[in-house]
């Protein structure tokens, strides 16, 4: 298992990122990010994890919770 830790410069960088990492991987975004419309919608129907940087307690969780699932499924 491994972790890819991106900072990009601006929304439309997400979408290249997608283009360029491995197949089971699934990207992280800011939930800010589901808001921006075409781009929100593109995101969430990609499956793309969003967590709220505000809240550091439900980002934790969201991350903790997909870790969980990766593990329980057996996913690399």
């Amino acid at each position: 298992p491994y972790v890819i830790v991106c900072n990009h410069q601006s929304s439309l960088d997400l979408m290249g990122m997608v283009e360029v990492i491995p197949d089971r991987c699934v990207p992280i975004a800011k939930k800010e990010l589901m808001y921006l419309g075409t781009l929100g919608w593109a995101c969430w129907l990609c499956g793309v994890i969003f967590i709220d940087r505000h809240r550091r307690e439900d980002a934790i969780d969201v991350i903790s919770q997909t870790a969980r699932t990766m593990r329980h499924e057996n996913v690399r």
